[in-house]
């Protein structure tokens, strides 16, 4: 299927899977290393490129466009499957999240939106009225550098250092050279559906994120039911694929066994 990749594909009637959305100017290609590992375990897992990334040939969509196409990947698998949304991400699995195959969300340092709320207005309007400084960070903002067709892309040290800070620096460079554009209007869309109302989700808030600020993701993992916090910046499936991994390989074996007893 268009916009899949992995070590190994779920089938409809197969085990549990992890399905991996990654987030804005990102690919599937930024889960290799996680699909790796966790393939290593004898787990499927499905990396997705969202319409117009790494291997996808376009054209670029939004929110919707985005959810419709991971809706598209979840018809595929008959569950059931662990969808996890990294950043951006969050957002597109907020919407798409609801669909029956889905068993269990995953937000990684990743937008769990609710009813009204955008990725460029939750930011803001939360820290406000948390009193979160960003005094001393770099702003990725300011990183922005405008295409065509109301896309941006990233100034490479900013992306460097907002994102892959933790990261060896052939790793970094790997990641970097990879970005690709990013529809604006996607950052500025509302959800059409909140999926962790009503479905089982865990949050992961990475400490030492210079993207999104942690102290914002603390306060959107209040909205799930569950949530741990790792040492790391805000690309763990490339410093620390074996945090994503373990997570997942639990809660993959968890969806199996409510399978089992259903």
């Amino acid at each position: 299927m268009a916009g899949m990749t992995g070590k190994t594909i779920a089938t409809p009637g197969g085990p549990p899977a992890a399905v991996l959305v990654h987030g804005a100017w990102h690919g599937a290609w930024c889960w290799e290393r996680a699909v790796a590992a966790l393939a290593a375990d004898g787990i499927s897992a499905v990396a997705v490129d969202l319409p117009g990334h790494g291997h996808d040939p376009g054209p670029m969509g939004d929110l919707h466009g985005d959810a419709a196409h991971v809706a598209a990947v979840l018809d595929a698998l008959s569950g059931p499957v662990v969808l996890v949304g990294h950043a951006y991400g969050g957002a597109v699995i907020t919407e798409a999240g609801s669909h029956r195959a889905v068993s269990h969300l995953v937000y990684l340092a990743a937008f769990a939106l609710d009813d009204g709320e955008s990725c460029g207005d939750v930011g803001i309007r939360e820290a406000a009225s948390a009193g979160i400084s960003h005094q001393g960070r770099r702003d990725l903002a300011a990183g922005y550098v405008p295409g065509s067709g109301g896309t941006v892309t990233l100034d490479r040290d900013v992306a460097r250092s907002c994102f892959y800070q933790d990261c060896d620096p052939g790793t970094a460079a790997w990641a970097v050279a990879r970005l690709g554009p990013q529809p604006l209007i996607s950052l500025q869309q509302q959800p059409y559906a909140v999926a962790w109302r009503t479905k089982p989700s865990t949050y992961v808030v990475c400490a030492d994120d210079q993207a999104i600020h942690p102290g914002l993701q603390r306060i959107l993992a209040r909205r799930c039911i569950s949530a741990v916090e790792w040492p790391t910046g805000h690309a763990p499936f490339l410093a620390r694929p074996d945090l994503v991994a373990g997570l997942l390989a639990g809660l993959t074996a968890g969806a199996h066994d409510a399978g089992c007893d259903r």
